[in-house]
């Protein structure tokens, strides 16, 4: 084993006997020698006292020349001289340590305390007198010379003590002292006097309050009153100075609380909180809230909540003046105020106060001003200015005020860069509603020829629209579209306009120019606006010929499908047939249901077999499938079994594919779809064998099945046929048409073993 490595221990079990630690201690305490202790020494009569005495003082006096100013050598020998009772002698050692230190506050007290021991009253009376004479600043001494007095029953001696303290100007626990002591033997005019003398030293709001209280306690109303209403002079009616004095406001209300005169209290906190800043009346508020829920109306409480909310958000600008999350909250809660003033029936003036509280709000709210130019720091600061001219149309009745807001904003925002469609609109609105609409039409036109927006085009539409000036709608719509032509919305309403004005030809015009612009963006949406157009027209030649337009154009599965289900679906009559049936019919009969011309189920099979054929040109295999499923649902609801069966026989099957990555050169396997038709034209010898052995073979295996059975069954047998021969097809050579000799000769030689 290493030395001053631990040996392992292996077995970890407790011993069998078990031993204490306290047994293991116990003979080592015993084995201990015993402390050592001084003798006792007895003496047993005066000539051995004589000597211990000098002994003990030779000691003292042989370390007090060691440590003369050691302060505690001098203590103990003093101390020892009067346990003696050797009072002189202990005098002596006190007035040689006062030489040492006479500024030493213990070695004072020690002197007294031992003075007062031996009942030597008048020397710690002297003692005291000297100690205050030379340490005026000491307030243990007073405290302890007052004691003396007011235990030997001299209260004018304490009262001439206090006096001699006071005239030191001490701190407040000193007068607090002398107003207690006055108190205590019901001196309480003397007591009011020395609370006068001590507001004249120390003119601070809490001795004033203190005093005010002082007065309450001894009945004496009239004069607390004059305390606080004294103390409210001496501070002032300035700003700082109301805020220095909170809280003698405060507790000037709370004692006319108590004693139920509520109105001076209102009034008393009014007076204080209209002069300070809401910023700094917290506590004040708290109280005055406190007040009014319990001795207040409805009417002064929700004022009181109001401004302890109104400090909650100037606090909360005073860290950050950019949230406009609580501009927004602040001017809403000075609009409720007003709004509540109002239906109260308040004063004309003090509605007025409440406006002015608004508008402050918002011209400080609009003042903050977002740093640089990007629009996403405008959003919010926008609707500022929405909101204070939405507040001066609809509240105050200002327009003129409004319309400078409006003005203001407009001038604000940097056009250049970015605009607000919203505050051009609102502008242009409030002059609408003030009758003024050659002014809205200047907004408006301004707006578009600075920084034209699709929302400032619909909006000028919206407005024309609705005051039936369709002329100037057309011509809205023409700039519209010269803004931008790639925009197939404007199109649709533009054509939509024309259809409502029942000019039909105009709005066919306006589709064909929309569907003739390129680029267009989402143009499906006009395509299928003018495809509608034309079937609620009644033109099915013309619907056709753009639906053959739009296949040939985008050639996507979905024009296809609905292609078919257009020409299947029955549709109104021509307009000019449906007006010349009204004009012949009975007129009273409006709730007639228009006659309709039915579809063609064989146009419709004839435009899926196109769309099929076009997709199978493309190479779109997903595309041809998706469009089998339509169609063959499409014969389930309305074919025949022979038409089901027929786009049956069409739909592919899924087989496996290998080939080799170009890029990895690595062989791949694939699931992909196998189409019957894809076969037969690849392989058309081939096919046609295989196709009769499997029909043999299926019609052998189904016994009486009838020869429509038995060509379903073959069709059937050739997908599954086309999937089983994928995987040599495809190993051998998976990008050959021909090449299926062998599968071929496999399934034929398989299907004759079986039969």
């Amino acid at each position: 084993m290493q030395e001053g490595r631990v040996p392992r221990v292996k077995n970890r079990a407790p011993a069998a006997i078990q031993v204490r630690f306290s047994s293991r201690l116990r003979p080592a305490q015993e084995r201990q020698e015993s402390q050592f202790r001084a003798p006792r020494q007895r003496v047993e009569d005066f000539e051995e006292l004589h000597e211990y005495r000098g002994r003990k003082r030779k000691e003292f006096e042989e370390r007090i020349r060691r440590t003369r100013g050691s302060i505690k050598e001098w203590l103990q020998y003093a101390s020892w001289e009067a346990s003696q009772n050797e009072f002189a002698r202990a005098r002596s050692v006190f007035e040689r340590a006062l030489d040492v230190d006479p500024q030493s506050v213990p070695l004072w007290l020690t002197y007294t305390e031992t003075e007062l021991k031996s009942r030597n009253v008048q020397h710690a009376r002297n003692l005291f007198d000297r100690a205050v004479t030379l340490l005026p600043r000491v307030d243990q001494l007073w405290y302890k010379y007052v004691y003396l007095e007011e235990l030997l029953q001299n209260i004018a001696g304490a009262r001439q003590i206090f006096e001699r303290w006071m005239g030191w100007e001490p701190d407040d626990k000193a007068w607090q002292a002398y107003i207690k002591l006055e108190t205590r033997y019901n001196e309480l005019d003397r007591a009011s006097t020395i609370y006068e003398r001590w507001v004249a030293v120390r003119p601070e709001p809490r001795v004033w309050v203190k005093w005010g209280k002082f007065e309450e306690e001894r009945a004496k109303v009239d004069k607390a009153r004059d305390v606080f209403q004294t103390a409210l002079e001496f501070f002032g009616d300035e700003e700082e100075q109301v805020d220095k004095a909170q809280a003698v406001f405060g507790a000037f209300a709370k004692m006319e609380t108590r004693l139920k005169e509520y109105e001076r209290a209102r009034v008393i906190f009014k007076f204080a909180l209209e002069r300070l800043p809401r910023s700094k009346s917290a506590n004040l508020y708290a109280a005055y809230t406190k007040f009014e829920k319990q001795h207040g109306t409805r009417t002064t409480l929700e004022s009181t909540v109001l401004g302890k909310r109104r400090i909650q958000y100037e606090e909360e600008l005073s860290h950050d003046g950019r949230n406009y999350d609580v501009w927004f909250d602040y001017a809403r809660l000075e609009e409720g105020a007003y709004r509540q003033l109002r239906e109260e029936g308040a004063t004309t003036e003090e509605e007025e106060q409440a406006v002015a509280r608004v508008r402050e709000v918002y011209e400080r709210a609009v003042a903050q001003v977002p740093p640089g130019n990007e629009k996403r720091h405008w959003r919010r600061y926008i609707f500022l200015w929405l909101d204070y001219a939405l507040f001066e149309e609809i509240e105050t009745k200002d327009f003129s005020r409004t319309s400078e807001i409006y003005q203001t904003a407009l001038r604000l925002v940097p056009h250049k860069q970015f605009s607000f469609a919203k505050l051009w609109l609102m502008y242009a609105r409030f002059e609408v509603r003030r009758l003024d609409l050659p002014a809205a039409r200047k907004v408006l036109g301004t707006a578009i020829g600075m920084c034209a927006k699709e929302a400032l085009f619909k909006g000028y539409i919206q407005l024309e629209f609705d005051l039936r000036e369709f002329d100037r709608v057309r011509t809205l719509y023409e700039k519209y579209i010269e803004f931008d032509p790639t925009n197939s919305a404007a199109w649709i309403k533009y054509a939509e306009l024309e259809t409502q004005l029942a000019d039909y030809n105009r709005a066919r015009g306006i589709f064909e120019l929309g569907v003739s612009q390129t680029p267009l963006s989402m143009p499906e949406l006009l395509w299928k606006a003018y495809i509608d157009f034309e079937v609620e027209e009644g033109e099915r030649a013309r619907a056709r010929a753009l639906y053959e337009r739009l296949a040939a154009a985008s050639g996507h599965w979905k024009v296809w499908v609905a292609y078919a289900m257009f020409e299947a679906q029955p549709i109104q009559l021509p307009r000019d047939e449906r007006e010349d049936e009204d004009e012949d019919g009975d007129e009273g009969d409006e709730e007639k249901e228009p006659k309709m011309v039915e579809g063609d189920l064989e146009l419709a099979r004839q435009v899926f077999q196109k769309g099929y054929k076009d997709l199978k040109n493309k190479g779109l295999k997903n595309e041809r499938v998706a469009l089998l499923q339509v169609w063959k649902s499409f014969e389930e609801q309305r074919g025949t079994a022979d038409d089901i069966a027929k786009v049956d026989g069409m739909m592919p099957v899924q087989g496996k594919r290998r080939y080799v990555d170009e890029e990895t050169g690595q062989l791949v396997e694939d699931y992909d779809y196998i189409f019957a038709d894809d076969e037969r034209e690849a392989n058309p010898t081939s096919f046609k064998f295989l196709q009769m052995a499997h029909a043999w073979a299926a019609s052998k295996k189904a016994g009486e099945a009838d020869g429509a059975g038995s060509g379903g069954g073959g069709g059937g047998a050739l997908s599954r046929f086309a999937a089983a021969q994928d995987d040599t097809e495809k190993d051998s050579r998976p990008e050959s048409g021909g090449g299926v000799d062998e599968s071929m000769d496999e399934d034929v030689a398989s299907v004759a073993s079986s039969s």
